[in-house]
């Protein structure tokens, strides 16, 4: 007898007790969190990554958007690369350096591929009292030690050529104990080996006071065309009047280089 089927009737079909055993029972849909809302380094594909301090502003509305943070990121570093010295990335990065001085710290050069000119710097918006420029026989070693200080506001460098990948790995550990942006200049190049550098950029001239952004990498999504930029005026009305009536001879003073010596 007890392998005969039992009798069921109609009202233990209806019982939630007995559905579950007929299907499967249903449960709620279980809400997953952000990605953003779990840890401020995650974020989804199609979104750019956010910054856990605060960026430092760029003064291009254009890059802002394309950017994560909306400034020039801290704590990590920002490659830029060049077909040549003087597209305009001096102008490029004058606000963000001017606003590290003007917050009372320190801007750091290290090794600039010729004398920088007081005179434009200024014109710019940059303190050349609160500007110091470093040239030094080890300038990696001089500007780990910079970045590792936390006593700098902004950090400029160009790297010698064919930079190991290394050695730039070293600078971005380096830099995580930086409070303010740190830029590193590269030969064009460099675009094809890989880098540490949560950031960069690859920097053309696009006309008569006009700069062209790739952005080549960044926590986010890859763009796809590049960004042209308005720059400051290389020269200001003024400036260009008397560029042209004043003597050829004239040179405009250059900055005076601080030489950096290992004693370790």
């Amino acid at each position: 007898m007890d392998a005969m089927p039992l009798a069921v009737s109609r009202s233990d079909l209806s019982s939630p007790s007995r559905q579950a055993f007929g299907t499967a029972a249903v449960r709620p849909p279980v809400c997953v969190p952000a990605p953003e809302t779990l840890h401020p380094a995650l974020w989804l594909g199609h979104q750019l990554g956010r910054h856990t301090d605060h960026a430092v502003p760029r003064g291009f509305a254009a890059l802002d958007a394309q950017l994560p943070g909306g400034g020039w990121p801290r704590r990590a570093l920002t490659e830029l690369l060049l077909p040549h010295p003087g597209v305009g990335e001096i102008r490029l990065l004058s606000a963000c350096l001017a606003a590290a001085q003007q917050a009372g710290r320190l801007v750091m050069v290290f090794d600039p591929p010729a004398n920088l000119s007081a005179w434009a710097l200024t014109q710019l918006g940059l303190d050349v009292a609160q500007l110091l420029v470093i040239n030094s026989s080890d300038s990696l070693w001089a500007l780990e030690q910079a970045l590792k200080s936390g006593h700098v506001g902004a950090v400029l460098a160009w790297l010698p050529p064919r930079l190991r990948a290394e050695r730039l790995r070293r600078l971005q550990l380096a830099v995580q104990a930086h409070d303010g942006p740190a830029f590193v200049l590269r030969e064009m190049a460099a675009q094809q080996r890989p880098s540490a550098a949560p950031l960069r950029l690859l920097l053309r001239p696009g006309g008569p006071d006009v700069l062209s952004v790739r952005v080549l990498k960044r926590r986010g999504p890859p763009l796809e065309s590049p960004l042209r930029l308005d720059l400051p005026p290389a020269l200001s009305a003024t400036a260009r009047s008397r560029a042209n009536s004043g003597p050829a001879h004239v040179q405009p003073q250059s900055l005076p280089a601080a030489t950096f010596i290992n004693l370790a």
